[in-house]
């Protein structure tokens, strides 16, 4: 995982994703998941691209159930684009990695 990705719980979710300075893409991921492990490079790449622009982070649907229960997450790899604290829009599964970047751009 990139320096320039974090690690959010359900606990810290708050704090790090809705209070942001900056619009946060957050990947809803797990271990277990092949689509996942597809599109990390990915992610990584964005979290160097648009590093100081954009918060990314993670987070562990199976460690942190109630995040993704609040925000509808059914299918994973979920990118949800937040901004203000508030969702901004989403992708579901392991998409290309032009579509990860037009959603970072809503945000920005």
């Amino acid at each position: 995982m990139s320096e320039n990705i974090i690690d959010v719980t359900d606990s810290t979710f708050e704090t790090l994703v809705l209070k942001s300075d900056t619009p946060a893409l957050v990947d809803f991921w797990a271990s277990w998941c092949a689509p996942c492990r597809a599109i990390a490079p990915i992610v990584d790449e964005m979290a160097t691209q648009f590093n100081g622009r954009v918060r990314v982070a993670k987070m562990n649907v199976d460690d942190n159930p109630a995040t993704p229960g609040r925000y509808g997450v059914r299918g994973i790899p979920t990118l949800i684009l937040f901004k203000d604290g508030k969702v901004v829009d989403q992708l579901v599964g392991a998409v290309p990695k032009n579509q990860i970047k037009e959603l970072i751009e809503k945000g920005l």
